[in-house]
């Protein structure tokens, strides 16, 4: 698939059957491939299951960013207060909170330019990403000094 821009970009989506430690690997490799690549990010600060304890200080942080949407005016006092929380990426505290979340959300979207790139939900079974060449490598070359085996495919 070509871009408008002329970029070549792959879509890649994660295999069925993969251990639960390697998915929670998958997601955040993805995330942090794709990073640069994305100007907006929201994530639903719910999950199928419980949230691991390990991760409860960024729910915690989402929620705080959410009451901070609402304080600032951005986000209706009546929404929802765990749905689509913005997530500023280039922020490290904020990608943390991401990229600590989103192998457990319902829901996360990352955006480029009003295009989806990245885009996590199930509480970790479904994960669909579009990548460069170039992602492509440097995700795969991550996963497989992680000693995962390429967890991803094309969707067709």
């Amino acid at each position: 698939m070509i871009r408008q821009e002329g970029v070549q970009v792959r879509e890649l989506v994660l295999v069925d059957g993969v251990r639960p430690a390697d998915v929670v690997r998958v997601h955040r490799e993805a995330l942090r491939v794709l990073r640069s690549s994305i100007d907006a990010a929201h994530i639903d600060a719910y999950s199928g299951d419980a949230w691991p304890p390990e991760v409860l200080h960024s729910y915690e942080r989402a929620l705080l960013l959410a009451r901070g949407e609402v304080v600032r005016g951005s986000r209706s006092r009546r929404a929802d207060p765990g749905m689509g929380i913005d997530i500023d990426v280039r922020d490290d505290e904020q990608f943390e909170v991401l990229s600590d979340l989103v192998p457990y959300t319902i829901h996360a979207e990352g955006w480029l330019e009003g295009r989806l790139v990245f885009s996590a939900s199930d509480t970790g079974t479904a994960l669909w990403i579009e990548v460069t060449r170039e992602q492509e490598a440097a995700l795969l070359s991550r996963l497989g000094l992680l000693g995962i085996p390429s967890e991803m495919r094309s969707p067709s």
